[in-house]
């Protein structure tokens, strides 16, 4: 339980901070220091959640972290996340097996906007690990393709091995309805695909840029460059949605580590308008 010296919890703070047990139920490793995770929870009842949104994943005895749901929204009775091990609580998930125990809250914060992008062309652009968060917004799209214009994929990772959801990558690629593009910072003996930024690939894609809704995952660099790039093409910065992040320990909006501006990113994020944050993204260390 949470405990503030000498003040007094918001009503509801408490069980907020309460995480639900859930059990690993399957556990594969997408790259040599990257798993995803099936979850159920132990109670029966499952998550529902919007693309774009995060929990909180508490590993007993360890610590918490900020994990997004990179799972099909229209499953909400297994939980996935895909977890980069960066660190001491990250590494403890990604050593989880079938079988093991974790806590879990949320789902929180401000997803996607799937909905507005309804009736118009959708530009998805990920960069390493940002693929996660997007990954939702995809499947979500297919399940209900008829409903949405050209779907353009550009993603960008370090190096082959280090691509995620490769299987799914390639189903994805063989459609004929989207258009996917994949580059590598590094290549190896048996990659024959493209070398360079994943800025380098958005000249290639096709889009409506009066009616396209655009939504961009991974460094901060990459997705100020990328909305750069769509701007040239004609897209306004009000229909290109980021996703921030920062240190969020609460995700309620009550601690405040993750105030970006007055922004609350765990409450206000973390998908928001890039014309919304974009000043504040070129603000360095902020």
């Amino acid at each position: 339980m949470p405990h503030v010296s000498g003040s007094v919890l918001p009503e509801g703070t408490a069980e907020a901070m309460l995480p639900r047990p859930f059990r690993v139920v399957s556990q594969h490793s997408e790259t040599p220091d990257t798993v995803t995770l099936e979850l159920e929870s132990e109670d029966g009842g499952g998550m529902s959640f919007s693309p774009g949104q995060f929990t909180m994943l508490y590993v007993f005895g360890i610590g918490e972290v900020p994990i997004s749901i990179s799972g099909d929204p229209h499953k909400p009775e297994t939980l996935v996340h895909t977890v980069r091990s960066v660190g001491a609580v990250t590494a403890a998930i990604a050593a989880l097996r079938i079988g093991d125990r974790i806590g879990i809250r949320g789902p929180y914060g401000v997803g996607w906007p799937v909905g507005e992008a309804e009736g118009r062309d959708l530009v998805l652009a990920a960069g390493g690990i940002g693929m996660a968060p997007l990954r939702p917004v995809v499947l979500d799209v297919l399940a209900r393709r008829d409903r949405f214009g050209a779907v353009s994929i550009v993603y960008g990772s370090r190096s082959p091995v280090d691509l995620l959801f490769e299987e799914e990558l390639h189903s994805w690629r063989s459609r004929f309805d989207m258009e996917i593009e994949v580059t590598v910072d590094r290549s190896d003996e048996a990659w024959f695909g493209d070398v360079g930024v994943v800025t380098g690939l958005v000249p290639r894609i096709s889009f409506d840029s009066t009616n396209t809704v655009a939504m961009l995952c991974g460094p901060e660099i990459m997705m100020k460059v990328v909305a750069n790039e769509l701007e040239l093409r004609g897209l306004a910065s009000e229909s290109v949605y980021v996703s921030v992040e920062r240190n969020m320990k609460c995700a309620i909006g009550f601690c405040g580590h993750c105030q970006f501006g007055r922004d609350f990113l765990c409450r206000d994020g973390p998908v928001l308008p890039y014309a919304q944050v974009a000043d504040r993204l070129r603000v360095p260390e902020l």
